[in-house]
């Protein structure tokens, strides 16, 4: 539902009305149970299939056009300065290490593309999505997999933005912030200074978490205004303080490989490794599309582009930084900081405090759009009764102190290496939903996609699991098992681990073409029925009108696209 102007006196008897609710709620169990049930969760029973967030986009809140979406990859691409800092580090030059992300994000934007072609037709999210591919029960594998990364991500995203914060309190007082006593015990990994920065950023994402994404495009919108002259400011002034010598460039190979075809081949998978996730869950941003392919067509152009320009601005400058001030750094708050040390005086200040501004909102951003808004969207498919997309964003802000970012960061080598090598698990599930789409059936029964009995007809499979798909996501990511083991420190042959290199690629590649060969032999239930009722692919897709239901031509599904269209039953946005 679109923002509109309330009244006070409205606003006080909303608030007057909600406390009565609450009162009412404590005063037995059963009141408080269905207190906090969610909109539209079946009653009776002890599990629900759906709530407002799960059903399909109501058509008033289908937002986003074509202009949106370019704010919305473009200002989430911007946030790679860093990227090729990374492939530097393993042995590439400069100009290797752009056209390796060049490379890699193509083909991760023509995945991304071909895994929003679902939602944007059928306004569901990636839990409904990944229900109709892998099963009722098999969903909650992929929705899992996806909800734990946006936590750890959200966190660790927490911590990054909060290095911007303590730019702009350094900037802001001087030595009255970095001469703060540390409270704190080394073994934390955190100063009182940075925890303060920590939570100050923290507090900034608390009204976010009680948005829907179609209430948040000023954000996108915001990101890229002020991204542009932060990012083109910082670059230029590092071009002209050092008169552009970059230097060399690079450094000696930190990966064990044969050869530059492979080294290059872990840049390539590297770099798509690091926005897996963003690729699978695709859905949950597709799903607000108010005309077919905005959402495709903008970050297949977009995405690259914004992803490409970032990172090289990055590469370029602190390439440049290092080279003539004689230092090692990479990230923007580093060479903030270095820019303060070597330039105090309040105007050099005043342009670092914009700069560190900037670069919080946009890393804010890129929280609330990758992590927040999946993991919100996920636990309303983990728990659909009783959590919704707001509740499940409020969890992820209150899960992210348990993380502790900073222990990570300090310490866990290990563990972010693990991290990083995740692609390998996530890539197998993107092929499959490509495949299942665009190869097996290109059509959704909607109304099957909740009901999690055994009769349903279309996405029961076996036992509530499409085995066909977890065998094609299985053989996927084995291959490269070895590769990912050795990431993490174990033994293997020289052979293994560079096959892991391949990672997010061949998990992809394999998974899609392992499932689609399959299907061909040994059809999925819904592919049955697609074959059955003899429909051509996306002939499922209702055909809406701005002006009443849609012209629906699969009776089953008329209850959810009514729901859908009007919403006749309470769904519900703000």
């Amino acid at each position: 539902m679109a923002l509109t102007a309330v009244s006070p006196r409205e606003l006080q008897k909303q608030a007057r009305t909600k406390v009565e609710n609450f009162r009412a709620a404590l005063k037995s169990q059963a009141a408080f149970k269905a207190y906090i049930q969610t909109e539209d969760s079946e009653g009776g029973g002890s599990w629900s299939w759906t709530n407002e967030d799960l059903l399909p986009t109501p058509l008033h809140n289908r937002t986003w056009r074509a202009r949106n979406y370019i704010f919305f990859y473009s200002s989430l691409a911007m946030d790679n300065w860093t990227l090729g800092s990374s492939l530097i580090g393993v042995g590439l030059n400069w100009w290797q290490a752009i056209i390796s992300i060049l490379i890699a994000q193509i083909i991760g934007a023509s995945a991304s593309a071909l895994n929003s072609r679902c939602a944007e037709k059928y306004h569901v999210g990636f839990p409904i999505v990944a229900r109709a591919t892998f099963g009722m029960y098999g969903a909650f594998y992929a929705v899992g997999a996806r909800a734990v990364l946006a936590v750890i991500y959200y966190s660790l995203k927490l911590y990054v933005g909060s290095s911007f914060m303590v730019n702009m309190l350094h900037a802001v007082f001087g030595t009255g912030f970095t001469n703060i006593p540390n409270g704190l015990p080394e073994s934390v990994g955190f100063t009182t200074q940075q925890m303060l920065a920590f939570f100050l950023f923290w507090l900034c994402h608390i009204p976010f978490a009680f948005f829907r994404p179609n209430q948040l495009k000023w954000l996108f919108t915001l990101k890229i205004c002020m991204m542009i002259p932060a990012m083109c400011g910082l670059f230029i002034f590092c071009m002209v303080n050092t008169h552009g010598k970059i230097g060399a460039g690079h450094l000696t190979s930190a990966i064990p490989t044969t050869s530059t075809a492979w080294l290059f081949m872990y840049a390539i998978n590297s770099s798509i490794g690091g926005h897996s996730t963003l690729i699978t869950n695709q859905p949950d941003y597709s799903r607000w599309a108010r005309k077919p392919w905005s959402s495709v067509w903008t970050q297949l152009i977009f995405w690259p582009i914004s992803v490409t320009i970032s990172a090289s601005f990055g590469i370029l400058s602190t390439a440049a930084i290092n080279n003539v001030w004689g230092l090692k750094l990479w990230n923007q708050w580093d060479l903030l900081t270095a820019i303060l040390d070597r330039y105090p005086s309040s105007g050099a200040r005043f342009a670092v405090f914009l700069c560190a501004l900037f670069w919080a909102v946009l890393v804010l951003g890129t929280n609330v759009a990758a992590n927040m808004i999946p993991l919100g969207s996920d636990c309303a498919m983990l728990l659909p009764r009783y959590m919704n997309m707001i509740r499940g964003q409020v969890l992820g802000l209150l899960l992210s102190w348990a993380i502790c970012p900073w222990q990570i960061y300090k310490s866990a080598a290990t563990f972010t290496k693990f991290l990083s090598g995740y692609g390998l698990f996530m890539g197998g599930l993107t092929g499959i939903m490509v495949a299942d789409y665009f190869l097996v059936r290109g059509n959704l029964f909607l109304d099957h996609l909740y009901d999690g009995k055994k009769s349903n007809p279309a996405y029961y499979y076996v036992k509530g699991w499409n085995v066909q798909g977890y065998i094609a996501y299985i053989c996927g990511f084995a291959i490269g098992i070895g590769g990912f083991a050795a990431n993490l420190g174990a033994t293997v042959t020289s052979r293994a681990r560079e096959v892991g290199y391949l990672g997010w690629i061949m998990s992809f590649s394999v998974s899609m073409i392992v499932y689609t060969f399959m299907c061909l032999l040994w059809p999925t239930q819904s592919q049955r029925l697609v074959k059955s009722l003899s429909l051509r692919w996306e002939e499922k897709v209702p055909l809406e009108v701005d002006t009443g239901l849609s012209d629906e031509s699969s009776v089953e599904a008329g209850q959810v696209i009514e729901i859908a269209n009007e919403g006749s039953k309470g769904v519900k946005s703000g």
